[in-house]
């Protein structure tokens, strides 16, 4: 399943993210890929609000730690792999361990570790469209994911 959104400002890029961790639930993965400032780590942003994270604006890229943990009523684990190069880096930084595990993975860059995916995660692709504009598109890897797309876009 694909389907797309359009997010008309930052704001509502945030609320998206969070409207979304609604339905998100410990051991998922959303693979978020866009180019810089398409607005991933401001719709991660929104995630972490949603999923009851106490200090949701400090979440911030993890670009030079490779990974930030935030502890919450559910754990999120931001990666973003915009730095790696190889598959290697990416397994020595144990990707691995945190997919499907306690908390929900939200991995920026995934396109970067394709032979390491899970079998099932959210693809989230954000092009910029305006200034302000931004098309989300939503693509399901299995039939969880199926189920939360066809739940959060009702279009």
């Amino acid at each position: 399943m694909k389907k797309y959104i359009i997010s008309d400002s930052p704001e509502a890029t945030r609320r998206l993210g969070e409207s979304l961790a609604g339905f998100l639930k410990p051991g998922d993965n959303i693979i978020l890929n866009g180019n810089l400032g398409s607005g991933k780590t401001l719709f991660t942003k929104g995630i972490a609000k949603g999923i009851g994270i106490e200090r949701p604006e400090y979440v911030n890229s993890p670009s030079f730690v490779i990974v930030k943990e935030y502890k919450g009523r559910i754990n999120l684990y931001h990666f973003d792999l915009y730095r790696l190069e190889d598959l290697k880096g990416i397994e020595y930084i144990g990707v691995k361990e945190y997919l499907n595990g306690d908390g929900i993975v939200v991995i920026e860059w995934a396109e970067r570790m394709k032979g390491l995916l899970p079998a099932q995660y959210m693809d989230i692709h954000i092009d910029i469209t305006g200034e302000r504009e931004r098309r989300f598109f939503f693509k399901a890897h299995g039939k969880r994911y199926d189920h939360i797309i066809s739940r959060y876009i009702k279009r």
